[in-house]
């Protein structure tokens, strides 16, 4: 049911936003968070629940409940008014609810705060959940892209992550996707347990195979207290490997660029530029966004804030007519530094030098030397990732910001 949430201050009845410097110029994104799983993952810690984990709240109350912190948020936001460039519909499993209750959601959110001529409207999905009638209702509704969990073409690599869907329903999806008009995109995970790089290999032939326009690769992180780390540690399953996982996100980027694929961020893939994903992108740029839902949280003029994390707990505040606010906190520029360094490094945009607290910058000299920041672009002034840096990422940021 997810990780705990974080300490914070209060966060005022009304949901307004004490210290906020809100600049109108700034994009404005939209997260919204559907909370339901028929099943949960072992490796998951996302904030989710199955049907008997909900008590007190109900799966076709919730799109209400979600348009009434819409209203609280455009209200909060009315003397700053800009339209939204992104929406991102995550969860969870967010095509569990019925195509016509996320079409409300989408046309509430243009009413309240207006769309982008362009905005990207992204619903990510269980290959199970989708068929050319759901696309065609979201395509409708003004929803853009789909984000299907795709995670293995293997079988038994599907039941070890706990996941439920057939592989074959991957190439369904898409093609009910693409023929409604969406851009599309697949996730995958490696590193599973008993996986194997051959099984990777097959993998990354399938997800090729059906020429998306954008590919996610994660490499599997055992996060403490799901069911995947109890196994773990009971000895049922065995750790990922470190060496294997390196030489699975080495095989998969060289597949996806000989396939026309280019990186954009660690762990994505996109065919061309106006194929990345711009509400992700919106989050590495350091964007302001407000997530809407149970343990969503968000980023407004320099506020950062979350909501509390169970659905009934959710209803109530919101039914009660307050903000469903849990906590928030305002970053010092310490804090900031360190964040902005470990989104952008991350990106092929890169870092500019210029962006590191003065004591830094020696560190790039060594980086490059090492052979993992770009040594061409370190001279231009900006800090770009090789593909050696891209796999030790968290190395790199702690060399930046020691």
């Amino acid at each position: 049911m997810g990780a705990a949430l974080p300490l914070g201050d209060p966060v005022p009845r009304d949901g307004s936003l004490p210290g906020a410097v809100v600049d109108p110029t700034t994009p404005l994104s939209a997260y919204v968070h559907i909370p339901f799983c028929r099943v949960r993952c072992g490796y998951c810690d996302f904030n989710t629940y199955t049907a008997d984990e909900l008590r007190g709240a109900r799966r076709e109350d919730y799109a209400g409940t979600l348009l009434r912190e819409i209203d609280l948020a455009s209200s909060v936001l009315s003397a700053h008014p800009r339209p939204l460039s992104t929406v991102f519909f995550g969860g969870g499993t967010p095509t569990l609810l019925p195509a016509r209750d996320l079409a409300v959601i989408v046309a509430t959110l243009r009413e309240r705060f207006g769309l982008e001529p362009d905005a990207e409207v992204t619903v990510e999905a269980n290959p199970d959940t989708v068929t050319p009638e759901v696309t065609e209702e979201l395509a409708s509704a003004g929803v853009t892209r789909l984000s299907i969990g795709m995670q293995s073409a293997v079988p038994e690599v599907l039941r070890t992550l706990d996941r439920t869907h057939r592989p074959e329903n991957v190439a369904t999806a898409v093609h009910a996707a693409r023929d409604s008009g969406l851009a599309v995109s697949v996730d995958l995970i490696y590193g599973a347990p008993a996986e194997t790089l051959d099984h990777w290999r097959r993998s990354v032939e399938a997800a090729l195979a059906l020429e998306t326009d954008h590919i996610s690769a994660y490499a599997l992180i055992v996060e403490e207290g799901t069911a995947l780390e109890r196994r773990i540690r009971r000895g049922e399953l065995a750790s990922p490997d470190d060496d294997l996982q390196a030489a699975m996100y080495e095989h998969a980027d060289t597949a996806f660029e000989q396939a026309g694929y280019g990186w954009y961020e660690v762990s994505n893939w996109a065919k061309t530029s106006a194929d990345r994903s711009r509400h992700n992108l919106a989050y590495w740029r350091g964007h302001d966004w407000w997530g809407f839902g149970p343990g969503a949280h968000s980023h407004v003029g320099g506020v950062r804030f979350w909501n509390v994390r169970h659905p009934a707990a959710y209803a109530q505040r919101l039914a009660a007519g307050d903000s469903p606010g849990a906590g928030l906190e305002i970053p010092d520029e310490q804090a900031r530094l360190l964040e902005r360094v470990m989104l952008r490094v991350r990106t092929v945009e890169g870092l500019p030098v210029s962006g590191l607290a003065p004591e830094s910058r020696h560190a790039v000299a060594g980086l490059v030397a090492d052979g993992l920041v770009d040594g061409r672009e370190a001279v231009r002034g900006n800090l770009v990732l090789t593909r050696s840096g891209r796999l030790l990422a968290d190395a790199v940021v702690r060399a930046l910001t020691a």
